[in-house]
């Protein structure tokens, strides 16, 4: 394969702002070869042997490179990526995805690029990652706007660059007519820059949904009991995002069987913890299962406590029950504890006040109790 050494980026990036794509063409001119175009220009071979593809991937990349009639373009194209410092096994994968890729014009396009994009604060190692992660749009010189617009948005490259391994979509779709006004909603509702920032890393593809669409959902999230302005509003956004309003219906429903609820008591429960809908039935029925069936909890009682749902049933429900149900039948508790105080409280509050006072009197119980918290719950916690 076609390489350039790995100071071309480097060049590239530190040369002033007015030449750096003329300097990219003198380095790719200096360092490759000039090949004559030929009317026998074999792309499935080129594409197997220069680019490191299988021959299936090859013979399934062919039609889109049949007007290519020499290797000098896909030649200066793979200088370049050799250049931003791809690994052979990266290029070929690039290619794989993206065939049309070799077709790009490295002095109109794909230079200006990389310069743009150093422009605006990536690094050699961020651009490297961005063109893995979106070939598709790296070959469009508006990949530079959009990527001057949602740098600030998404609070960093790295949460940016995040977010693009979840949608790459999000740099191929239409910033001023769906991009920019989805944002605008999110603020009319009350979402600041850390929360647009928070929902937009762990949900990108909400971006980049028809705004119609995107009013629709929010509506759903108020019509589940979570008000624009509440610090909820984003959960709730998160938890039914790409859902219709017939799938979430589905879900409550879902809910009051498996828990019990009344409509009041599901309507609480939601509001109060709208990632609940966003859980697999097995979850909530495993949950349900424990906290009512085993512990005695009453359903009213989970419903305006729904936060408990959301922690891990065998990393922290079931340890944290076990070792004091144990310590409540040996007499070691004054009082019957509130169990959705002892499930809510951090690690290190809950061994202060549950697993240390006691090691004396209950030798084994951070043995069993950490035991647990692996998975390994014995029958019964060991008092001697």
């Amino acid at each position: 394969m076609l390489r350039l050494h790995k100071h071309i980026l480097a060049h590239l990036l530190s040369s002033p702002a007015t030449s750096p794509v003329s300097h990219l063409h003198r380095l790719i001119s200096a360092a490759a070869p000039a090949i004559s175009s030929s009317t026998g220009f074999a792309v499935e071979e080129y594409l197997v042997s220069t680019c490191g593809l299988t021959r299936p991937q090859a013979l399934k990349a062919c039609p889109k490179l049949s007007h290519l009639k020499s290797p000098s373009k896909p030649d200066a194209v793979l200088a370049l990526l050799a250049g931003l410092g791809l690994s052979a096994a990266d290029i070929a994968s690039l290619v794989a995805r993206d065939p049309r890729f070799l077709c790009a014009k490295v002095e109109k396009t794909l230079g200006p690029v990389v310069a743009g994009l150093a422009g605006v604060g990536l690094s050699p190692s961020e651009v490297t990652r961005l063109v893995s992660l979106s070939p598709h749009s790296f070959r469009s010189r508006s990949i530079v706007s959009k990527l001057h617009y949602c740098l600030p948005l998404f609070g960093s490259s790295e949460n940016l660059l995040q977010a693009l391994k979840r949608s790459s979509s999000l740099l191929s779709s239409d910033l001023d007519g769906v991009v920019k006004p989805n944002v605008a909603l999110l603020r009319e509702c009350g979402l600041g820059a850390c929360d647009i920032a928070k929902l937009c890393s762990n949900q990108p593809g909400l971006l980049t949904i028809n705004p119609e669409r995107f009013k629709g959902l929010v509506a759903c999230a108020e019509k589940i009991g979570v008000p624009r302005g509440s610090g909820l509003f984003r959960h709730a956004l998160h938890a039914i995002a790409f859902d219709s309003e017939e799938t979430i219906t589905a879900r409550v429903e879902h809910l009051k069987t498996t828990f019990m609820w009344t409509d009041g008591e599901v309507g609480i429960a939601v509001s109060r913890f709208p990632l609940m809908l966003s859980r697999s039935k097995e979850s909530l029925q495993r949950r349900s299962e424990f906290l009512i069936s085993e512990v005695g909890l009453e359903p009213a009682f989970v419903a305006h406590r729904p936060v408990m749902l959301g922690h891990s049933l065998e990393g922290r429900l079931r340890p944290r029950y076990y070792a004091v149900k144990f310590l409540k039948e040996n007499g070691l508790l004054k009082r019957d504890p509130n169990y959705s105080t002892v499930f809510k409280m951090s690690e290190k509050v809950f061994r202060k006040k549950f697993i240390f006072p006691h090691k004396e009197a209950a030798l084994h119980l951070a043995e069993d109790y950490d035991a647990a918290c692996k998975g390994e719950v014995p029958t019964n916690f060991r008092f001697t």
